[in-house]
């Protein structure tokens, strides 16, 4: 895919029950462009997830990060992270308002794509069958038991996930599982040397960031690097290149 240079934006998104925060990263030349909501993990929405956002804009990309929490406290945190996995609350109307506010843009072709990371995975895998996307990125996100119902009818989805992630073990194999079950097209890889977060780089600190790594968490460059190349690889593909 040709990637271009990106222009960003603080925006904001109007969902039904309240205003939100919001990032939007932009692909310079000409339009109109295929657009991608993009769902922070549990850190809400950091420097990493606007690096995420950006290196999308520069595939030429419309890339969209809503900031599910919104500075709304740790009650918002913990009903966003139950929703992820629920596959029901209030934080999936503000990413259809997301997607609604790119489908209004002129430089929207609209087909839309949703990318997540962690609690955004869930999220990204949560909205494949909803309807309105063309493509699901889901980096590892949480893959329930009941994913052959919950998946019939979605979106192509490619997967990535990292073999040191104990939380995740066997989320790989079973979204495979599941994918294939219910005929849905997928691409699914499981990293042998890559934990949680691999596709992440955290501003920890000194201090935390070794135990980050001793925990199985954190960035590992050979693994992210592949996971790119088949993310974009399948977006061009399901998605489309933008014009």
């Amino acid at each position: 895919m040709r990637e271009t240079s990106a222009a960003m934006t603080e925006v904001r998104i109007t969902a039904p029950a309240a205003e939100l925060a919001g990032y939007l990263a932009e692909p310079i030349g000409e339009g109109p462009h295929a657009g991608v909501i993009v769902i922070h993990d549990v850190f809400g929405l950091s420097d990493d997830i606007r690096v995420q956002a950006d290196r999308l804009a520069a595939a030429g990309y419309l890339a969209l990060v809503p900031d599910l929490y919104s500075g709304r406290g740790i009650r918002c945190v913990v009903a966003t992270m139950q929703a992820s996995r629920s596959g029901r609350g209030k934080a999936y109307e503000e990413i259809e308002a997301a997607r609604g506010l790119l489908l209004e843009r002129e430089d929207c072709n609209g087909r839309i794509g949703i990318i997540g990371f962690c609690m955004g995975g869930g999220f990204a895998l949560m909205c494949a069958p909803q309807g309105g996307y063309a493509a699901a990125s889901v980096n590892y996100g949480d893959v329930p038991a009941d994913a052959p119902e919950r998946l019939a009818g979605a979106c192509p989805i490619v997967g990535s996930y990292g073999a040191k992630d104990l939380g995740l073990r066997g989320h790989a194999g079973r979204l495979e599982r599941a994918l294939t079950t219910v005929g849905v097209a997928h691409d699914v890889k499981e990293y042998p040397s890559a934990g949680h977060s691999f596709l992440n780089r955290f501003n920890a600190g000194p201090l935390l960031t070794p135990l980050i790594h001793v925990a199985g968490f954190g960035y590992e460059h050979a693994a992210a690097q592949d996971a790119w190349r088949r993310i974009l690889e399948f977006f061009a593909e399901h998605l489309g290149e933008s014009t």
